[in-house]
């Protein structure tokens, strides 16, 4: 078996989801970093790629808008006469294996594979902030499943003096389950209760993932990249459909340390609400930016381990929302 030299690639995760690149409604629900500088071309080298990546998530912080909110506060708000539903904490891990093939040094194709462990608990549209209120519809809920896997393709073959410009290519795959139920914390309303179509494991729906990048040296030592991702889900599944994002990422490596490469990411992503009569339009949607520092170091040639660091430095979300005060993702990754 003979492994290449890409050790030097930019790696990330966290998913994943979604996955690699993540876009959900739930603006804050995803990480926003991207893979793409390794896993979905950003080099010129044949042949296969293994990644598997775990991110984690702990969205415990209540906003509103570009500021933070207090759940006392946030029960008190009405929206046409609907109260604002206060979620207490969702607790996110994901598990992502990435498969890439590369049939030529221009053309390739990515999967990849989510597992989602999550943990969340509301309380409901009736609560003091504290406790939940009876009929409000509080629950908990444990997920352990797959989430939706995603199919990319790669180009970056147009121009014959522009070998670093490509395309990206692919759809996302209605595999993850989209109608687990939860533990009702609800006396008045006991047993069963559905969990929130924006936090199932997947959204029953085929989404379109369109994408271009670019990526070339400052210098001997420095290198850089720039990618645009919109994916946008084509129909509505039992009266829901995720609301359409868009992903920004701007990443900036050093290349003059031989044991490790320190690299840094910029993401900024916008995401539609969700519609239909299942979903949430009022608290699902909005703009968040990160800065994502990270590092990559090499175990022997052709295998790696990468972590990453993901802070907010801006955030604009629609209604209230839970959201993290930071993300973490670390991986390991062989290329054959």
């Amino acid at each position: 078996m003979k492994f290449s030299g890409a050790l030097k690639i930019l790696f990330c995760l966290c998913t994943l989801a979604l996955t690699p690149v993540r876009l959900l409604a739930c603006a804050s629900c995803g990480c926003t970093l991207s893979s793409d500088w390794g896993s979905l071309g950003f080099s010129t080298s044949y042949g296969f790629k293994v990644d598997f990546r775990y991110d984690y998530l702990n969205q415990d912080q209540l906003r509103s808008g570009t500021g933070s909110i207090s759940a006392s506060d946030a029960s008190k708000i009405s929206t046409d006469g609907d109260a604002q539903e206060v979620e207490k904490h969702t607790t996110n891990n994901y598990l992502t294996l990435g498969l890439e093939y590369n049939v030529r040094p221009s053309l390739g194709v990515n999967l990849q594979l989510p597992y989602i462990i999550r943990s969340h608990t509301t309380l409901g549209t009736a609560s003091d902030g504290i406790t939940g209120g009876d009929g409000g519809g509080q629950y908990h809920s444990d997920t352990y499943n797959l989430g939706d896997i995603k199919v990319i393709g790669r180009y970056q073959g147009f121009f014959e003096t522009l070998r670093n410009f490509g395309v990206l290519l692919g759809a996302k795959l209605p595999t993850g389950r989209h109608a687990e139920t939860g533990a009702s914390t609800d006396t008045t309303s006991p047993g069963p209760a559905d969990i929130d179509r924006g936090l199932q494991p997947g959204t029953g729906t085929t989404d379109l993932i369109l994408g271009v990048y670019f990526f070339d040296e400052l210098s001997r030592n420095w290198n850089y990249f720039a990618q645009l991702i919109y994916q946008h889900a084509l129909y509505m599944k039992d009266h829901y459909r995720p609301g359409h994002g868009t992903n920004l990422n701007l990443g900036l490596r050093y290349m003059g340390v031989s044991h490790f490469t320190p690299q840094v990411q910029l993401n900024a992503r916008s995401v539609a609400h969700d519609v239909g009569a299942n979903s949430d339009p009022v608290s699902t949607g909005g703009t968040l930016v990160y800065i994502s520092p990270g590092v990559v170091v090499p175990i022997i040639q052709g295998l790696g381990i990468y972590g990453f660091t993901q802070v907010p430095i801006f955030q604009n979300v629609r209604g209230v929302q839970l959201v993290p005060l930071y993300s973490a993702s670390i991986g390991v990754r062989a290329t054959f």
